[in-house]
C-alpha cells in the first residue's frame, strides 16, 4: 500500500537534516538547503509517484535534493562571480584531502571497488552520468521501483562498509 502524506513526511522529518546536508554540499548555503528541503518534500506528497517502502522513499529524496541543488547552483553560477575556478579547485582538494570528510571519501572510494559489476553500473549510471531513476532503470532494463530498491541497498551497504572503515582507521590512529 502506498504511504499517503501524513505517511511521508513522518518519514522524510527525521531524515531533515541528512537530506539538507546534501543539499548544502552542492549549495554551501544553509538557508537553500532548507528551502530545497521543503521543496522536496512538497514535490513528494504531491508527485504521481507511489511510495510503496520508506526506503525507496528516502533514496528518491537524497536523489531529488541533489538535482534540486545541482539546479540552484547553475542558477546562481550565472548571477555570481566567486573565486577563480583554479583555486577553487585547489581549496576543495585541499579541504578533501585534510577536512572531516577526507577520511569518508577515502573509505566509500575504497567500498566502491568492492561493488560488483552490475551495481557499481547502476551507481554509474545513476551518479557520474546523471541519469534519473526511470532512465537508469531502462538503461539495465528493470523496473523503476526495483532501481529504488537497489540504491537503497546500496546506500547502506556502502554506508555500513564506509562506517567500518572509518571504525578500523580510528583504531589504527589510537
Amino acid at each position: 500500500m502506498p504511504l499517503d502524506s501524513a505517511q511521508i513526511l513522518r518519514v522524510l522529518m527525521p531524515w531533515r537534516t541528512r537530506l539538507s546536508a546534501a543539499a548544502w554540499l552542492v549549495t554551501h548555503d544553509a538557508h537553500a538547503a532548507e528551502d530545497i528541503f521543503q521543496t522536496v518534500a512538497v514535490k513528494a506528497i504531491s508527485t504521481n509517484v507511489a511510495f510503496e517502502a520508506e526506503a525507496a522513499l528516502v533514496s528518491w529524496a537524497f536523489i531529488a535534493m541533489r538535482h534540486a541543488a545541482i539546479d540552484w547552483q547553475r542558477r546562481r553560477s550565472r548571477e555570481e562571480v566567486g573565486l577563480e575556478g583554479g583555486l577553487l579547485d585547489r581549496v576543495d582538494a585541499e579541504w578533501i584531502e585534510r577536512g572531516p570528510e577526507g577520511g569518508r571519501l577515502a573509505a566509500l572510494r575504497e567500498c566502491l571497488e568492492g561493488v560488483p559489476a552490475e551495481s557499481r553500473r547502476v551507481l554509474e549510471l545513476r551518479y557520474a552520468d546523471g541519469l534519473g531513476c526511470a532512465e537508469v532503470a531502462a538503461a539495465v532494463g528493470v523496473g523503476l521501483d526495483a532501481v529504488y530498491k537497489r540504491l537503497s541497498r546500496l546506500h547502506a551497504t556502502l554506508r555500513q562498509c564506509v562506517e567500518g572503515k572509518l571504525i578500523e582507521a580510528q583504531g589504527a590512529h589510537r
